[in-house]
């Protein structure tokens, strides 16, 4: 069996070769970079972040799954597959350990811009002590935006921050606040109640239809004046100038990215200029995250080869 890893080798902290060394009973074959011109001769495909669209589809002889390794399907039509008999299969975050990752992730950056990272080296060559002065997370009050298992996963842990937590799902759960601890729970079109109370927003979304640049000059209007952005969903979600802008004019005290407008991004961005935290796309980049999706990867793969049920068909 045939399976495309549709990145360079060492992408992803190197799992390729961990998927060659799990498997070696079927062939891999990694990209050169994060296109594919052709699936013709493949069994299957892990696209990480290349587009699965319905052009690409058509040179598919053979395949037979689309198996991310992670939850994110954006980048996949999943109806062009399906109407071709191809199956597709993720792994969810809160079984492969990628939310607790990501969760960790986000709380890093929210303590890396309430402490004024930023400045820490500066203060540190000028031997300054005491300095810079920080803000603490106790009494804060966070938002939630996306209540998957990221935002279950933050939730669960912001709560032994001592902060307070409001969020954002899709539909609103008396019984899923109580268990979560969030204080007020709304859905999206409640997004500005949200943003004008929290002083952390971390968006945990996928980049749909919906959703794609929730965060904009008008969202970040409603943001409360010194708030701190984090996206830890993915780059589409936040329209880049408005966010620029905010942060220019201070609506924004700093954002915590590991998702961009483009991947990779520009490091000679202007943006960057601003007061931002930026970490490249490693949210889920972990020894625990990485060995849950491979172990699930792999169980799929060896299902399909031999003629099981798959796990997790979107």
């Amino acid at each position: 069996m045939r399976v495309l890893f549709a990145a360079p080798e060492d992408a992803w902290g190197g799992i390729y070769a961990r998927f060659c060394q799990a498997l070696p009973e079927m062939e891999f074959v990694a990209a050169s970079d994060f296109r594919t011109l052709s699936l013709a001769n493949f069994d299957a495909i892990i696209p990480t972040m290349t587009p699965v669209d319905a052009a690409l589809l058509q040179s598919a002889d053979r395949l037979k799954l689309i198996q991310q390794v992670g939850a994110g399907l954006e980048g996949v039509d999943i109806a062009a597959a399906r109407a071709r008999g191809i199956s597709v299969a993720n792994v969810p975050s809160a079984s492969s350990g990628n939310a607790d990752s990501v969760a960790e992730l986000a709380i890093y950056l929210m303590l890396g811009l309430a402490r004024n990272a930023a400045d820490i080296p500066r203060q540190l060559h000028l031997r300054q002590l005491g300095r810079p002065i920080g803000q603490g997370l106790m009494g804060k009050t966070v938002g939630l935006v996306g209540l998957g298992g990221i935002g279950k996963a933050l939730a669960r842990r912001l709560a032994a921050f001592g902060m307070r937590i409001i969020g954002i799902k899709r539909t609103v759960d008396e019984a899923f606040a109580a268990r979560y601890q969030l204080d007020w729970l709304g859905t999206l079109a409640e997004l500005p109640t949200l943003l004008g109370q929290a002083d952390f927003v971390v968006l945990s979304l996928p980049d749909t239809a919906q959703t794609h640049h929730l965060i904009n000059a008008q969202s970040l209007s409603y943001c409360k004046p010194g708030s701190f952005l984090i996206n830890v969903g993915r780059g589409g979600l936040v329209e880049k100038h408005a966010l620029e802008q905010a942060l220019i004019s201070g609506q924004l005290a700093g954002a915590g990215l590991d998702v961009f407008w483009q991947e990779p991004p520009d490091p000679a961005d202007s943006l960057f200029q601003q007061n931002v935290i930026a970490t490249p796309h490693i949210g889920g980049v972990t020894d625990i995250s990485a060995a849950g999706n491979i172990q699930a990867v792999c169980d799929n793969l060896r299902r399909l080869q031999q003629g099981e049920p798959l796990w997790y068909l979107a």
